[in-house]
């Protein structure tokens, strides 16, 4: 089996909603396909759920734009996606209390 690389993370935070909705990611998967608009999601136990974006035909039904097809590809995915996320928190951590003390 080949290693999954998931590289290049991005994340565009939100307010949450009360679904849980926090933001949208993007990456580079295997360093060949960028994967946009996956929306990101807390859940009751504070983990990061991943949903991805779909299409609504005017009849209604639904098409899957993409998603991983198995639950590693899915693992890698969420687990890149919630280090950017903890990265960025850090950041946003060390600057509130840079600008606290510099007042």
């Amino acid at each position: 089996m080949d290693k999954t690389t998931i590289s290049e993370v991005s994340f565009y935070p939100l307010r949450p909603t009360e679904k849980g909705l926090i933001g949208f990611a993007s990456c580079l998967f295997n360093g060949k396909l960028s994967l946009n608009s996956i929306a990101v999601y807390t859940t009751p136990t504070g983990e990061i759920r991943l949903l991805f974006p779909n299409k609504t035909l005017p009849n209604g039904k639904e098409l899957n734009l993409f998603y991983p097809i198995d639950r590693f590809t899915y693992e890698a995915m969420r687990q890149a996606i919630a280090q950017k996320i903890e990265e960025l928190a850090e950041k946003a951590k060390e600057r509130y209390s840079y600008e606290r003390t510099a007042v």
